[in-house]
Order: C-alpha cells, then sequence, then structure tokens
C-alpha cells in the first residue's frame, strides 16, 4: 500500500490521474457514433467536432471522474488507497476544486455547440453532480446511478454527435438507438461495480453486487446488455437493414458465449469480460450508427 504523502498542490500528471483518460473512451466513442449516423459531411464543422470530443471525454467525463473521486474519498480509502486524493497526491479541498473548475470549463466549451448541445452538456454536467454529490448521490442507488452514467457515456454524447453535425433535433429512431444502447450500459456499469464489493458494504453505498449479490447481480448485468441489443436487432431488420442487423445479431451472439464463462466467476472475470464483450458492445454500436445514416435525408 501507498503511504499518504505531503503535499501542497497537486502535480499536473496526478490532476490528469484523477481525471482517468482511460474511462473518457466511452463517451467520446458514443459522440463519434453521433456523427457517423447524422450522415452528413465534416464541411466546415471540424472545429464543433473537436470541441465536442473534448467535451465528451475530457471535459464532462473528467469532471464526473474528479467529482467522484472527491465524494468517494472515504470508500476510496478502503477499496483504492492509492488513488490520488486518499493518497494524499490530491491534497486538501484540490479534488472539490477541479471538480468546480472543469465543470465551469465544459460549460463554457459547450456554448460552442449551440443551445442543443449546451442543453445535452448541462444534462450530462448535472448527473454528474448528482451521481456522486449529496443530497441526491445517485450511486448510493445501483439502479438510479447506473442508469446516470449509462446516459452521460452513451446517450447523450451520440445525441450531441448528431446535432454537432447540424441536426437541430436527432430523429426518433436516431433517440430510440442512443437509449437502448444506454440501457445496455447500465449492465456495463454493473460490471465496474465488482471491484470495490468491500467498501461499498462498510460506506452502504447500495451497488448492484451489494443489493444483489454478486452472482444475481451478474446475471442482471447480463440480461440487462443484452435485451437492448435484440431490440436493435429488430428495429434495423424492421428498417431494411438486415445486413447490420446480422452484423449486430453476431457480435451479440458472441457476447452471450462469453458472458456464460463471465457467470462462472462474475467478479473475478468482470474486467476480463469489459475488455472482451464490451469491445463487441461497442463495436455493435458502431454498426448501427452507420445503419441510421443511410436514413437520414439527404
Amino acid at each position: 500500500m501507498q503511504q499518504a504523502v505531503s503535499v501542497t498542490r497537486p502535480d499536473l500528471r496526478v490532476v490528469i490521474e484523477l481525471l482517468k483518460p482511460i474511462t473518457w473512451f466511452a463517451p467520446m466513442w458514443a459522440f463519434g457514433c453521433g456523427i457517423v449516423s447524422a450522415g452528413h459531411g465534416a464541411d466546415g464543422r471540424w472545429p464543433q467536432i473537436v470541441a465536442g470530443i473534448l467535451l465528451a471525454g475530457p471535459l464532462v467525463c473528467g469532471t464526473s471522474q474528479a467529482c467522484n473521486d472527491w465524494y468517494d474519498r472515504h470508500v476510496d480509502a478502503i477499496n483504492e488507497p492509492n488513488r490520488p486524493i486518499p493518497s494524499g497526491r490530491i491534497p486538501g479541498s484540490w479534488g472539490l476544486y477541479i471538480a468546480i473548475g472543469w465543470t465551469m470549463l465544459s460549460a463554457l466549451v459547450a456554448a460552442l455547440l449551440g443551445p442543443w448541445g449546451f442543453g445535452a452538456a448541462i444534462i450530462g454536467l448535472a448527473l454528474a453532480w448528482a451521481y456522486s454529490a449529496p443530497p441526491f448521490r445517485l450511486k448510493l442507488n445501483g439502479w438510479w446511478g447506473n442508469s446516470a452514467v449509462a446516459i452521460c457515456y452513451e446517450g447523450l454524447p451520440w445525441v450531441t454527435g448528431a446535432v454537432v453535425m447540424g441536426i437541430e433535433m436527432p430523429a426518433w429512431h436516431m433517440m430510440a438507438m442512443a437509449m437502448l444502447y444506454s440501457i445496455g450500459a447500465h449492465g456495463i456499469m454493473t460490471l465496474n461495480d465488482f471491484k470495490s464489493v468491500e467498501g461499498d458494504i462498510k460506506m452502504e453505498v447500495g451497488s448492484l453486487p451489494v443489493k444483489l449479490g454478486v452472482e444475481a447481480a451478474g446475471k442482471t448485468a447480463c440480461v440487462v446488455m443484452a435485451i437492448p441489443q435484440l431490440v436493435v436487432v429488430a428495429l434495423l431488420t424492421a428498417w431494411h437493414h438486415p445486413y447490420h442487423a446480422a452484423a449486430v445479431g453476431v457480435l451479440l451472439l458472441i457476447q452471450v458465449v462469453l458472458m456464460g464463462r463471465l457467470l462462472q466467476k462474475p467478479r473475478e472475470r468482470a474486467p476480463w469480460y469489459n475488455a472482451t464483450g464490451t469491445s463487441l458492445y461497442v463495436i455493435g454500436m458502431l454498426v448501427t450508427a452507420f445503419a441510421l445514416r443511410s436514413m437520414v435525408p439527404a
């Protein structure tokens, strides 16, 4: 275990560690799916695209990570004491200051994306704070908390990406797909909770592995991930995109096979599944985005 260190202000490298770049991939990927599904060229929109990528990943997602680590510092002292705040590498109230500052910067950048993009970003920031901070602290209930994170990671960035490409209000079929993949991401969030069961129990954080037990939570996560993808396959088939539907179906079938191995030891194999099954999940998102692309009026 790393000993707590005594510093007066955080090093830039530690601040970046607090913002967890590895977590930025999911919302940035969803933002990219929104761009693809909009069906328009990037002509003249590169400044908005770059701003949107920064907003989805380093800014809004980074804000959520800083906020979560600040309000979870007591839990992390049990589960992951080497994290920047419990280890003392982010001293005093610097974790809170970074979360507030990153929120303000995110709102400023979001203002460049027009009213719909700005509105989506504000919703994402509000959910990021509601997830971690009192009085809401949605993470105390795994159903609500995972829903908030899933929407921020998948649905909102997808819609924002479409808006950046010039769609005033995404069509209902695009909104439906963004919502379905958000629902599925709820299961992915449940898998992420397996690593912190002990601390969650001690600090009375009601994650689904705590509420349901590890085995039941694993099964629930698999069902929640699989059913929305089945609906995606059905809708793509109904919308006359049989090849895209078949591709998503094959990806789902492989995931189901992997889920069988996951459920044998859900807690130990959750990181493995996130590297394999979740990767197939997000590939399916991109396949779906290409199907939607052909449905957007020229």
